[in-house]
């Protein structure tokens, strides 16, 4: 999760501002399709504390929304998401009509992203009954940030408006209107009322519709959803739920972009960051390829139309904003990440069927990356994030994964320039495994980074599961590594050891290293999308036993939390009867973490495609851990594509476009 960049320097004996602590989320029930939003306490009353309401592009239209039946509040009985965008809350009420404990009248609210509300009363008693039922509502009109920070304002006055309420200030409003219309509304109290005859079994629903107009709903979820309609069969039943759940929540955080409303991305991730962030919105893009290259071409046009020109030391760079690593090192920039990416995840988009015709639309701006990396590469060959700072090894490695696939990029689009490419990152490797190997009596490991001054940081952490991710060239060859092979197996062996798997996935710190903490963003913290990275690349690499371990961990984790994976939760060791503990300020859903649920299963298959070449190679994981797996709806060049896994870990095309051959 992204975090501000450090305070200005300040006088001496000034103490530090202290930045507002984001309010707890990790038990809020999360309803999104973007870019409207809907955050409930686990009871579903909408209190207006804290950060619960319904929002709206970042502004919170209701903070309060609180029923109460025959006098009484519900007695909240159960809370369950019923997809990405909508959730049901469950209660019951003693009316006193019946004698003894046991309630007499049934309560569902089924909430939608979208600001619809519906309140189903269902009477259980054996004589009709008179229900008298209230619903109060509030609204501040705040901005999320705002509501985030503490600063929200009191609730504004109500007015009555047509079959609902209205609040407004000088630059925004909102209308809550219900059917059917309230029998009586209180404006000065933010009231609704009514008086509903229920026969014995019968069941009555009022609906709430909550808006910026009188609309019948706000327009949720118009984004032309370009991801394919995928599903997963396994013999784990939890594989197909957790395929499920990260496809859903994937499609609902898409946004339209607003230089161009054809395009659009994958918002960071939910409360805190339903926007742009460049590098997280690209790495899901790449992670969801197997759905098709829509969603990559769309954010690649985004953020060339970002990228900075001119000839200064920045030109062909992809802005982005800082975001903090942990205590160890200072602030790292998404910019330099997304501008590393953007070629790489060309080059592999136009290996899974990318239009020639779009991949030379955005060629002159991967072009302008990698003229980019040329001048930032520092006198000692790495590449610091930002600059003056440390050299990270992952920065190494996605500067490394640019070069070659960069190269590729270039060879199959008849461009010059590969040649040089392919020569520098020979050069980096070089460099790598003198710099950045620290050797030692169980084997050694590699740096987390490099001081500007040349010293190496010796922390073994998640970052350096980054080393496996090369990425993908021409004929379903997997781009060759920062570390020769006896270092990859040394790195394998130490991601797949206790203290970096912790039974739930990948730690972000080993559980041994100096300023462990389970709940660190980068200093323990199981991190979703670095798990998936882990265990794609080990796969890749040919690390059965480790790739599988931390697969079936991350499963257990999804099976914890509702197969909707946050981007970070803390995790001790997995014993019987543990559970992982969810970090509360943690997105979810969250972009990467979503999108790591369809790449870690997509990556058991092993599909290496050539589109260009009309080949497509299958390279499944041995040993089957899953049992038998299907993947059907995928995308390869355009069109549907199928594959089956054995429970011998033998791989099968099932559909496939006419013109590709299985390659080998």
């Amino acid at each position: 999760m992204s975090h501000p960049a450090p305070a200005p320097s300040r006088p001496p004996g000034v103490p530090a501002a202290r930045r507002p602590e984001l309010p707890p989320v990790h038990g809020a029930v999360i309803c999104i399709a973007a870019p409207c939003l809907v955050i409930s306490p686990e009871h579903g009353q909408l209190t207006g504390r804290g950060i619960e309401g319904v929002y709206r592009s970042g502004r919170r239209l209701l903070s309060r929304c609180v029923l109460r039946v025959a006098g009484r509040d519900p007695v909240p009985v159960q809370s369950r998401s019923l997809g990405a965008d909508r959730a049901a809350f469950t209660a019951t009420v003693r009316t006193g009509a019946d004698p003894g404990p046991d309630p007499d009248i049934g309560v569902e609210r089924v909430r939608h992203a979208d600001g619809t509300e519906r309140i189903t009363l269902r009477s259980f008693t054996a004589r009709p009954v008179r229900l008298p039922v209230e619903v109060s509502l509030g609204s501040d009109l705040a901005e999320l940030a705002a509501v985030a920070a503490g600063r929200a304002g009191p609730e504004l006055p109500a007015g009555v408006h047509a079959a609902g309420l209205r609040w407004s200030t000088g630059s925004a409003q909102a209308v809550t209107v219900a059917e059917p219309a309230p029998d009586d509304a209180l404006a000065s109290a933010g009231l609704l009322r009514w008086q509903l005859e229920l026969a014995p079994g019968q069941s009555r629903t009022i609906e709430l519709r909550t808006g910026q107009d009188r609309t019948a709903r706000a327009p949720a979820g118009q984004v032309a959803n370009p991801l394919a309609d995928a599903r997963a069969e396994a013999d784990d039943p939890r594989a197909e739920s957790w395929f499920r759940t990260s496809l859903e929540d994937l499609g609902a955080l898409l946004l339209r972009d607003t230089g161009d409303q054809a395009d659009a991305y994958a918002a960071a991730g939910v409360p805190w960051r339903l926007g742009l962030a460049p590098a997280e919105s690209l790495w899901a893009a790449r992670m969801a390829l197997p759905l098709g290259t829509g969603l990559a071409a769309a954010t690649l046009r985004i953020l060339a139309r970002t990228q900075r020109d001119g000839s200064g030391p920045d030109a062909g760079m992809i802005p982005g904003p800082l975001r903090g690593a942990g205590p160890q090192l200072p602030p790292g920039c998404t910019g330099t990440e997304a501008t590393l990416a953007f070629p790489a995840v060309l080059a592999e988009a136009r290996l899974w069927g990318l239009p020639e015709e779009e991949v030379d639309r955005l060629l002159p701006a991967a072009e302008r990356c990698l003229g980019w990396l040329r001048g930032a590469l520092g006198e000692n060959g790495f590449l610091a994030d930002p600059d003056p700072g440390p050299r990270r090894c992952e920065t190494q490695a996605h500067a490394h994964r640019a070069a070659l696939l960069g190269a590729e990029l270039l060879d199959g689009c008849g461009r010059e320039g590969a040649g040089e490419w392919r020569e520098r990152a020979a050069a980096l490797r070089e460099r790598f495994r003198a710099g950045f190997w620290i050797d030692g009596p169980d084997g050694g490991r590699p740096a987390s980074a490099l001081h500007p001054d040349g010293r190496p940081l010796p922390r073994l952490t998640g970052a350096a599961a980054h080393l496996l991710d090369t990425g993908l060239l021409g004929g379903g060859r997997p781009a060759p590594g920062l570390l020769d092979k006896a270092r990859t197996e040394q790195l394998a062996r130490l991601l797949g050891a206790p203290g970096m798997d912790s039974g739930w996935g990948l730690r972000s710190m080993a559980v041994r290293e100096p300023g462990h903490n389970p709940f660190g963003h980068r200093s323990g913290s199981v991190r979703a999308y670095e798990s998936a990275v882990a265990v794609a690349g080990l796969a890749q690499a040919g690390f059965e036993k480790e790739a599988a371990g931390l697969l079936r961990g991350l499963l257990y984790a999804a099976e914890a939390f509702g197969y909707r994976l946050p981007e970070m939760f803390a995790a001790e060791q997995r014993t019987a009867g543990s559970a992982p503990l969810p970090h509360p300020a943690a997105c979810r859903p969250a972009a990467v973490a979503a999108a790591a649920g369809i790449h870690v299963l997509t990556a058991l298959a092993g599909i290496r495609p050539d589109a260009p070449a009309g080949t497509v190679a299958l390279v499944p994981l041995p040993g089957a851990p899953l049992g038998a797996l299907r993947l059907s709806g995928l995308r390869v060049s355009g069109e549907p594509f199928a594959v089956r896994i054995s429970r011998l870990g033998l791989g099968m095309v099932e559909e496939a476009a006419d013109a590709l051959q299985l390659g080998g």
